[in-house]
């Protein structure tokens, strides 16, 4: 059997006269070698990079952080003795770099370190994968987001009004974005308000608008988010919140089709779409006579379930990795992989806080991580302590186990799921046919 070699790409940005003088030797070593200037770079990819750090890079970091963030891949700095005395160059470097190399060069020495990068670069971009995908998309392989993503191809070529249900931070918001990008209406406005977070003696004005003095401070007429929404889709979050005079106000509006701006007359044709999320139970608000009846029965036409983090068995890490890469342009750091006891800690964890909890610990462990990777301790998940299950029979024991082990795993390799099933010690037709019985995927 011939086996091929794998193909090695190595860019060298800002090369020095040594830089160059060292490359034939790579060449020779198996390195396809191309090299350009920082300000020249576009969009050549790479599996590993070598790049001349100079006093200009440091005093305006930014190129080479949006080069290294969106290469996905290892770098290794090259120093000379002027650019190591300069200040914080050592901070830049550790956080930026796989590596640094000072002049003049140890070839033997360069040449394990690109083959130690080149790997780590591997690792890493399976890490990272499926993560580059828009920030509107609803992330996930899981089962329920499958179903979900299919149900809502369904749904928004529709007219009619949806009510998305699901705990806080299961991501209705994004949902109701979803419907309203694929559907017909999609190049008018979307218009979001949260019904719990408006002051109620401000909510008629926000839904409905008011004329120029309607009351004490209407200084100038408003156009109310209703209005604003004509022609597009109008998502009301937390509808559940919504005190009881203005359910009255806006079943008007959905049987009539038509608004009064407070302190009007004039009847005002509007045309929208309505959306509405909650993650309380309506029918038990309508049971206490909190939520009126006939509203329930208008918004809930359509219904879409947002499901919990810890049902999304295999998007955790996938998730994780998301965020990671999110936020570390909000924190000046570079994306970072997590640690085997952050994936077990993160499969392990409840997240109450589902997808929401989820982002902000990723946040935190990017600002407080201080090695490469970011450790459990750093989501300030370290040492949780798992709720013992209620006793059962051995029968619902070793069921229990079986459905474990398969998501402990799939939050470890669901990128590669032959790798799961070896990791497993069975088939991978065994591995999906254990993952039809426990309906995981």
């Amino acid at each position: 059997m011939v086996v091929t070699p794998v193909q090695r790409r190595l860019l060298v940005v800002d090369p020095c006269d040594d830089c160059h003088e060292l490359l034939p030797g790579l060449r020779t070593a198996g390195w396809e070698v191309d090299s350009c200037t920082l300000a020249s770079v576009g969009d050549r990819s790479c599996d590993v990079g070598l790049l001349r750090l100079q006093p200009s890079h440091l005093e305006r970091p930014e190129a080479v952080k949006e080069l290294i963030g969106r290469s996905g891949t290892e770098w290794i700095a090259v120093l000379s003795q002027d650019v190591l005395r300069l200040q914080n160059v050592g901070d830049f470097v550790c956080e930026w770099f796989f590596d640094f190399h000072t002049l003049p060069f140890d070839v033997a020495r360069v040449q394990v370190t690109l083959g130690r990068a080149f790997g780590m670069a591997r690792l890493r971009g399976k890490g990272f994968a499926q993560v580059d995908e828009p920030e509107h998309e609803l992330l996930g392989d899981s089962r329920p987001i499958r179903e979900l993503r299919k149900l809502l191809s369904k749904l928004a070529p529709t007219e009619s009004p949806v009510l998305i249900r699901g705990d806080s931070g299961t991501g209705k918001e994004l949902v109701a974005k979803t419907l309203h990008r694929q559907s017909q209406r999609h190049a008018k406005p979307f218009v979001a308000i949260n019904c719990g977070a408006i002051p109620e003696h401000l909510i008629q004005s926000e839904l409905f608008g008011h004329e120029k003095g309607a009351f004490t401070g209407a200084h100038q007429r408003k156009v109310g988010r209703i209005e604003a929404a004509h022609g597009g889709t109008l998502f009301l979050d937390e509808i559940g919140d919504l005190p009881m005079e203005l359910q009255a106000n806006l079943l008007r509006f959905l049987q009539e089709k038509q608004i009064e701006r407070v302190g009007g007359s004039q009847p005002i044709p509007v045309d929208v779409r309505v959306l509405a999320a909650t993650h309380v139970d309506l029918e038990a608000a309508v049971a206490k006579g909190t939520f009126r009846e006939d509203l329930y029965y208008r918004l809930n036409v359509l219904q879409v379930i947002t499901a919990p983090l810890r049902e999304r068995h295999g998007d955790v890490a996938m998730l994780a990795n998301h965020f990671s890469r999110f936020y570390s342009q909000e924190t000046g750091r570079r994306p970072r992989s997590f640690s085997e006891d952050a994936l077990v800690a993160m499969g392990q964890h409840p997240w109450p806080g589902n997808v929401r909890e989820l982002a902000n610990r990723v946040r935190r462990g990017l600002v407080l991580a201080e090695g490469r990777q970011i450790e459990a301790v750093d989501l300030g998940l370290q040492g949780e302590q798992a709720i013992a299950p209620p006793m059962a029979t051995l029968e619902d024991y070793k069921h229990r186990a079986e459905r474990q082990a398969l998501c402990d795993v799939l939050n470890r390799h669901s990128d590669n799921l032959s790798v799961a099933a070896r990791v497993l010690g069975v088939s991978r037709p065994t591995f999906y046919r254990l993952l039809h019985k426990h309906q995981i995927r």
